[in-house]
């Protein structure tokens, strides 16, 4: 007999304990279908969901980044491109390397300027963030390549002191998985990691994975498919792939992690607090009412997530 526990068909009503605008933007998700992933060896098909995937993040965020007063610059890393954008005003001896999500497949070219506008207002610091490759063209390590190159060439303008690492979702992967080898090849620690809602195990096997599958109006189901295109017959478990299996006895930032109640990472986010907890790390845990993978769409509630990721990066430069 199975030991599942079967539960009868019921509604799930929507949340009336958040605000109205959270709560419009969680109608307007739930009647969307789940992301349908490509089969891997259709690399054509890839490209092309991944082109259509960036294209609607890129209208819905460029009005927003437009508005913002920044200054803006970019260079080149490791023959990748580094776009850095610094609110006016900001600090000059500090940074936030911003590593950015988009499922370990998307997210890049256009979209990285935007992750440096939002990721800058968000930390109130001058933050970079580098076009890192991606598959099908080029899987795993190429991504952890290019963020540890970012990292290194952070080093020559600052001191790991004075630069904290971060990323929401899929760069909420990168961001500790680039220390866990940072430290391992014997870099410096930077100040603090912040991690949004991470898809730190790609092997999938935290129980949010199914407690919340639909529940999630974001991100309805797992990421499995693209987590295999990423890994490219590596190991899912290893801990540069799925950071939630380091080893954080040798040494690790102090860090702040994120996550809401219908998030299909609830599990990520929760077991790796307990992971570096376990092992002495100081880590903050935020786990925001109702809220699924990404946010609300810019609702008060995702204005108090920002203000508390200031408050962090702020106070890692003490």
């Amino acid at each position: 007999m199975s030991d599942d526990l079967h539960l009868p068909a019921r509604a799930l009503p929507m949340p009336s304990s958040v605000s109205p605008q959270a709560r419009a933007v969680m109608i307007a998700a739930a009647g969307r279908p789940a992301f349908r992933y490509p089969a891997l060896d259709d690399h054509e098909a890839w490209r092309k969901f991944v082109a259509e995937t960036d294209a609607i993040r890129l209208a819905f965020y460029q009005p927003r980044c437009a508005a913002l007063d920044h200054e803006r610059s970019c260079y080149t890393v490791a023959g990748r491109e580094v776009h850095v954008a610094r609110p006016r005003g900001a600090p000059a001896d500090r940074a936030y390397l911003n590593l950015h999500g988009g499922s370990l497949v998307a997210g890049g070219g256009a979209l990285t300027p935007i992750h440096s506008d939002l990721n800058a207002m968000r930390s109130g610091v001058e933050t970079h963030t580098i076009d890192y490759r991606l598959p099908p063209d080029h899987p795993y390590p190429a991504a952890l390549d290019d963020c540890l190159a970012a990292y290194r060439a952070l080093l020559d303008r600052f001191p790991a002191n004075r630069i904290v690492v971060g990323g929401e979702s899929a760069g909420g992967n990168l961001s500790p998985a680039m220390v866990l080898r940072a430290r391992d090849e014997g870099l410096p620690m930077p100040a603090g990691v912040v991690m949004i809602s991470p898809e730190v195990d790609l092997t999938e096997s935290g129980d949010s994975f199914r407690a919340n599958e639909d529940v999630d109006v974001m991100l309805k189901r797992g990421l499995m498919q693209a987590n295999l295109l990423y890994a490219a017959g590596h190991d899912l478990a290893d801990p540069y792939l799925s950071p939630l299996f380091g080893d954080f006895t040798k040494g690790f930032p102090r860090s702040f992690l994120q996550s809401g109640t219908r998030d299909l990472l609830l599990s990520n986010t929760v077991r790796m607090h307990r992971a570096l907890r376990r092992a002495g790390i100081e880590a903050e845990l935020h786990v925001f009412e109702a809220m699924s993978h990404g946010g609300f769409g810019g609702a008060p509630e995702d204005q108090e997530l920002d203000a508390e990721i200031r408050a962090f990066v702020a106070s890692c430069w003490d």
